[in-house]
């Protein structure tokens, strides 16, 4: 359990700023939330990923599974914009 968590964080280091630079804008949040997004992320990723395969254990970075936090991150990212009511797309004027 401990090193699932201590996966999820080390993998919210690399997916929550990964799916922060593939929104467009400016989003306002900080670096811990980021890192918190991405690592949740990464935990329902990989959750989605065992449900549709049936597979736990790949042996090694499983891409498939990877891309799935990407986009739960982007989505978390989303929300997390919505629910605080920071604006994500900065206007002029």
């Amino acid at each position: 359990m401990i090193w699932t968590i201590i996966t999820a964080l080390i993998a919210g280091c690399i997916i929550g700023p990964l799916a922060r630079l593939i929104l467009p804008g400016k989003q306002n949040i900080s670096v811990p939330m980021t890192i918190l997004l991405g690592a949740v992320g990464a935990l329902l990723g990989s959750w989605l990923y065992t449900l549709m395969s049936g597979n736990e254990n790949t042996g090694g970075v499983d891409w498939i599974a990877f891309a799935l936090g990407v986009v739960v991150a982007i989505v978390l990212v989303l929300i997390y914009g919505a629910v605080t009511g920071r604006d994500t797309n900065k206007r002029l004027g």
